[in-house]
């Protein structure tokens, strides 16, 4: 299953990492060469010895016990296929979401450029500590993968949330990664994704309750099958690809437009306001003694039909969304034929499970042919991965 692939397990002080001497053996009883890297204290729960014979590899520990001219942490990174980090400490998971690297294994880490699955052990207090939910976070923003604790008796005597998941999991979200087809290499894919805001003066603006959530699913699938990303946002996430923040409709349509002619294919995920104020006030306007206040709004340009206009070659893919709350299909058909994209991708936001800020969503995806497809109710993730496979086949 896994013949020829190359897997860096890291393995830190944690009381499961014991634990940890079975997944070395199901990686090897899959074909693949495993090396080891241990912290220091992971030595306290495991030895150097077991992991040696059962990954048949040297265990890496200090960071400058050198055997080759390159740095240990440089050619560990350069020659894994994935990393994988279990069990995963409170303090090692702090010291990578914040670029520590003061010993080997955050060493490699931070400087490996393929992915990263990070599966946490710990207490659950530790777990539910308000700075380890940030650093989690912050390493899901970053493109890394976490496997998160399960629930259940605990080395330190309570119950509840930290123990390290199953082996299973780790070894099949592993088996995901590493066959996940390369389809969309040599692609420059530009997606853009958040709700506009369009300043009305210095304090006050006008936007809509777009999250952002399935425009950047849409690119970490795109970067995971190969392709070049540009993620056009108007929201602040970190990733291993490229992102451009912007505000604004006119800032989006800019930045888009400067891509578009090496563009492969551009996806307009984000919610672009349909109208922006005339003028905006350089100070916040003060509250007056009238009931009613008037601002002028113009239209906002329409990016989405400028882009089909403007197209570079036959060849070039441009996705539309459509966010409704009413005669979902009926107007969708209408903006499709309207704008001239080649995929439509119709939203009901008046639905909960699925509308603004959900993890989940559920689609109608329409072509310029005629073809319509709808993809049930699924996670975000999901939906964009069945997405992109519609586009390139």
């Amino acid at each position: 299953m896994l013949s020829g692939k190359n897997i860096l397990i890291g393995i830190t002080g944690g009381i499961a990492a014991y634990k940890i001497c079975e997944l070395i053996r199901m990686f090897k009883r899959a074909n693949a060469n495993v090396r080891v890297i241990c912290t220091p204290n992971a030595l306290n729960f495991v030895t150097k010895l077991t992991l040696q014979n059962l990954s048949q590899n040297d265990v890496g520990i200090e960071e400058f016990e050198l055997k080759e001219f390159k740095p240990e942490h440089i050619s560990y990174a350069d020659e894994a296929d994935i990393m994988v980090i279990a069990p995963a400490t409170a303090n090692t998971i702090s010291k990578l979401a914040n670029g520590i690297c003061d010993n080997l294994l955050t060493s490699i880490a931070c400087a490996f450029r393929k992915q990263i699955i990070i599966a946490p052990a710990m207490n659950f207090g530790m777990w539910e500590n308000k700075f380890i939910q940030e650093n989690i976070q912050k390493l899901q923003n970053a493109g890394r993968i976490i496997l998160e604790p399960e629930s259940g008796y605990l080395a330190c005597g309570y119950e509840g949330k930290g123990r390290l998941c199953k082996l299973e999991t780790i070894f099949d979200k592993t088996v995901e990664v590493l066959k996940t087809e390369k389809n969309l290499s040599g692609k420059k894919i530009v997606i853009t994704c958040g709700g506009t805001i369009e300043e009305i003066d210095s304090v006050r603006y006008i936007s809509n309750y777009s999250s952002g959530k399935m425009g950047i699913a849409l690119a970490d699938a795109a970067y995971a099958q190969g392709a070049d990303v540009i993620l056009i946002s108007t929201v602040n996430v970190i990733k291993p690809y490229r992102v451009e923040k912007v505000k604004s409709a006119n800032e989006m349509q800019i930045a888009v437009e400067g891509e578009q002619n090496s563009a492969d294919c551009i996806i307009m995920a984000a919610a672009v306001a349909d109208y922006r104020a005339k003028n905006i006030a350089n100070h916040k306007l003060k509250k007056t003694k009238e009931d009613e206040i008037t601002i002028e709004l113009v239209k906002n340009p329409d990016i989405l039909k400028g882009l089909c206009e403007k197209r570079t070659s036959n060849s070039q893919i441009i996705v539309g969304f459509c966010a409704e709350s009413e005669d979902l299909i009926k107007n969708a058909k209408e903006k499709i034929l309207n704008k001239g994209c080649d995929y439509l991708i119709a939203n009901d936001i008046s639905r909960k499970d699925i509308g603004f800020s959900s993890d989940f969503n559920e689609v109608t995806i329409l072509d310029r042919n005629g073809g319509i497809k709808q993809l049930p109710r699924a996670a975000k993730t999901e939906i964009a991965k069945e997405i992109l496979k519609e586009i390139y086949g």
